[in-house]
């Protein structure tokens, strides 16, 4: 869209058509191109025009509403096969948890970029292939290669939904346009999610007054139904109101980003004297990676919501959390190598090693772009494009610990 508002800048009628066909879109794109058309004075009235707009929400068109509803059907019918056909739910919901959401958001963004025939088998095809796999693999629940291809596979389709959310922009902004709609679904869906948990307490709460005792009815036949529907009216939302929904959880990281880093601060000099250390509790170790996962994240999206020209507070901030964060992961990387050591590779710790030794490469080139960014640009476009670039190598490692691991391990 921004070559067409380009091209189009001296034609109040073909732009006027542009905002009304996608409001959102036509904002998001105009306001990444007025500092270069800030001296053209069409260019000014619209500025001043969307930046009074930026409150309303765009509610989305009648037929937008109809793709959302059947979306939402199809994903509350599926969420319900093994009540419909008696499959094992234990056996589905461990297996096909993403496989409700992924089919029902892949065909709205598919719908939204107007994908080519090419692109949307790609997408069909990657995903039947996971789906067969997945139900395919041999049914043990001891099974450490089954679990960890459980939860590799939502990051397979992390990736493939991704591929329909850019559509034809594959560049460093949509990807990272790609990361930061990405957190934005996990704080609306959470607070739908609480939402409807408050609506559900007061609900069953009414029913037990009058002596009906409806939990397992609900649960089975509302709940479960409408579950799946939190995150595609999160992503409806998110899409049609960026000015809106995109603004809190920016926020959220800005304010948590130094908190945190006080925090790991004060934890790695707690470690110390408290006698504690990842090398022979595994149960900390497990704690030490997931504190590890949970502050990268924090990082990375503090980085996506925000590539424009930040203060240099903040930008301190996640140089030393990024720095931080490197210890961390030095330390959890040296104590899984000697649990490699002391007692052999096993199929999670050969997982763990992979990660870590990813993410130690992620974070050591944002650590970096970073530092320049803090003491030359004060700039944080360049984070991102380190940051999104390297993803694809999440693909590849979530891939094979999927596809290959299990053959390598003997599904065990």
């Amino acid at each position: 869209m921004k070559e067409h508002i380009l091209n189009f800048l001296n034609d109040p009628g073909q732009l006027e058509r542009m905002y009304r066909n996608d409001k959102s879109g036509f904002r998001r794109d105009f306001m990444h191109l007025y500092p270069e058309l800030a001296n053209n004075p069409i260019a000014a009235y619209w500025y001043e025009r969307l930046r009074f707009e930026t409150d309303e929400i765009d509610w989305g068109s009648r037929t937008e509403w109809v793709m959302i509803a059947l979306a939402v059907l199809v994903a509350g019918v599926t969420a319900k096969l093994p009540a419909i056909f008696s499959i094992d739910e234990e056996f589905f919901y461990t297996r096909n948890l993403g496989f409700i959401i992924f089919p029902a958001l892949a065909t709205f963004f598919a719908y939204r970029q107007k994908l080519s025939i090419g692109k949307t088998a790609f997408i069909v095809g990657s995903a039947l292939v996971g789906l067969i796999y997945i139900n395919a693999f041999p049914d043990n629940n001891q099974s450490d290669t089954l679990t960890l291809t459980c939860t590799h596979l939502l990051i397979y389709l992390w990736f493939i939904l991704g591929v329909a959310f850019v559509g034809d922009k594959n560049s460093p902004s949509a990807r990272l346009a790609y990361v930061k709609y990405s957190g934005d679904l996990v704080v609306i869906t959470g607070l739908f999610v609480i939402a409807g948990g408050l609506l559900s307490a007061i609900t069953i709460g009414l029913f037990s007054l009058l002596g009906m005792n409806i939990e397992e009815f609900y649960f089975q036949n509302v709940v479960i139904c409408l579950l799946p529907a939190a995150p595609l009216l999160g992503t409806f939302l998110i899409l049609k109101n960026p000015q809106l929904i995109g603004k809190i959880a920016p926020t959220i990281a800005r304010i948590f980003s130094p908190l945190v880093l006080v925090m790991l601060a004060v934890y790695l000099f707690a470690i110390a004297y408290s006698g504690k250390d990842p090398y022979n509790d595994r149960e900390f170790l497990l704690f030490f990676n997931a504190l590890l996962l949970g502050v990268m994240v924090i990082i990375f999206y503090a980085v996506a919501g925000r590539t424009n020209a930040t203060s240099r507070m903040e930008l301190w901030v996640l140089l030393l959390l990024s720095m931080l964060t490197i210890v961390v992961n030095g330390i959890a990387l040296s104590a899984i190598l000697f649990r490699i050591a002391e007692w052999g590779i096993t199929p999670n710790r050969a997982a763990v090693l992979g990660a870590n030794v990813l993410i130690l490469i992620h974070l050591g080139m944002v650590t970096i772009q970073l530092y320049l960014t803090t003491f030359r640009t004060n700039d944080l476009s360049a984070v991102g494009k380190t940051l999104v670039s390297y993803l694809p190598v999440y693909l590849i490692w979530a891939v094979i610990v999927s596809f290959i691991f299990p053959f390598i391990f003997n599904f065990t």
